[in-house]
């Protein structure tokens, strides 16, 4: 009797994906523990997997790839960035690798729009001062902000989340520019500037980071970049922390040229207790979860969950990066 396909989980998600992948037959192995499997570690628990439901923390090598086997069809990526991947790797033994993309659209809009409110309004250095009995009363010029109703927001790559980020931002009244690598005619009927990247930067009072990880985008704002953004400005981060040069970052706000960054990812995530960024005024760091609500977050497990599907039954996976023919 042949054994049912395995199905790897590499972590432990929301919602009923994994039940339902049970109940079509698939044997699906959780790894319930809330932490990071290393390379080794990943590499034992894939071999013989039909495939691996992964996220951006788990680095799917060419060794972990090597290790699954031939039986390994898919990288079911829970979520939309796959820069863990080796897609040259997965290629080359005719891997499916997949992503979620639209899955936590509206969710991390939202949360880079609280990063931008927090931020902007000082909320964390308010919500210390009260807490920490600091706060002696109400003064005019206690704690003052930046004020977004008028204000000129830059956003960098105009995807789906990007778009979402603008029309949040539109509902504030704020002017939207945009920088993207493909025209956006549609941003445009909506009075959305395109821009070049450093225009934006030394026009906006704040910039919002919106693109995948690649070999273009790593280190995309550089020092030179940063550098030209307004003094007082705010940067908002829930891309990949290696688009921007954190070393560089770090100067920036511990000078006081930049009013602030809220950053939903690092690198390396995490970081470590007392790495600079965390002391620097105005910077306001999160564990990269800005999609973290439980309708995303189960909805990503869901996808992934489709696209395993569809490669079992012989479909081209709906959601596929690399592959056979992509």
């Amino acid at each position: 009797m042949t054994a049912p396909p395995r199905i790897l989980f590499t972590r432990r998600w929301p919602g009923d994906a994994a039940d339902r992948l049970r109940a079509d037959g698939f044997s699906v192995d959780v790894q319930a523990e809330p932490r990071t499997l290393a390379e080794a570690e990943l590499a034992e628990r894939a071999r013989g997997a039909f495939a691996l439901v992964t996220t951006v923390e788990d680095a799917v090598t060419a060794a972990v790839l090597e290790a699954a086997g031939p039986a390994l069809r898919v990288v079911a990526q829970a979520g939309a960035g796959y820069d863990n991947v080796n897609l040259a790797a997965a290629r080359a033994r005719g891997v499916w690798v997949t992503n979620a993309p639209g899955a936590l659209t509206e969710a991390t809009a939202d949360f880079a729009f609280a990063l931008l409110l927090a931020v902007a309004r000082r909320l964390p250095e308010a919500e210390r001062t009260v807490r920490e009995g600091r706060w002696t009363g109400w003064h005019p010029d206690g704690l003052l902000g930046l004020e977004l109703h008028g204000a000129t927001v830059g956003v960098v790559g105009l995807g789906k989340i990007g778009a979402a980020f603008a029309r949040r931002c539109e509902g504030f009244g704020m002017d939207v520019l945009y920088w993207s690598r493909a025209p956006k005619p549609e941003a445009e009927a909506r009075g959305w500037r395109s821009s070049d990247l450093d225009d934006l930067l030394a026009r906006a009072d704040a910039v919002s980071l919106h693109v995948a990880l690649t070999d273009e985008t790593r280190g995309l704002l550089d020092r030179r970049r940063l550098g030209l953004m307004r003094p007082g400005a705010i940067l908002v981060n829930t891309a990949r922390g290696g688009v921007v040069d954190q070393d560089a970052l770090v100067e920036a706000l511990q000078s006081g040229r930049l009013g602030g960054a809220g950053l939903d990812v690092t690198e390396p995530e995490p970081l470590p207790p007392h790495h600079p960024l965390l002391a620097c005024p105005g910077a306001l760091v999160t564990p990269h979860i800005a999609s973290a609500t439980a309708v995303t977050r189960s909805r990503l497990a869901a996808v992934a969950a489709e696209n395993v599907r569809a490669v079992a039954e012989g479909r081209r996976p709906p959601n596929a990066v690399a592959g056979p023919d992509a």
